[in-house]
């Protein structure tokens, strides 16, 4: 079964933190920089961390560049 999940991402915080707003809403603090792809794939790792997911369950499919992401998630 697929799901989207809508994702507000803040980078370069001073802790990693994930709160989920809604069954497919969530809101992500990283660490790493939004540099080179660092802040989605400490959010991919996140995400998949706390949906107890692999990661390579998880796929960003639009906001690479944004703080609004959307991520494509197979079972």
């Amino acid at each position: 079964m697929e799901q989207y999940l809508k994702v507000k991402v803040h980078a370069d915080e001073k802790k990693n933190k994930l709160v989920q707003k809604a069954a497919d809403s969530f809101e992500i603090w990283v660490k790493a920089p939004a540099q080179e792809g660092r802040a989605n794939e400490a959010v991919r790792t996140l995400l998949a961390a706390y949906l107890q997911l692999p990661e390579n369950k998880l796929s960003l499919i639009k906001g690479a560049t944004s703080p609004a992401k959307i991520f494509l998630k197979r079972d």
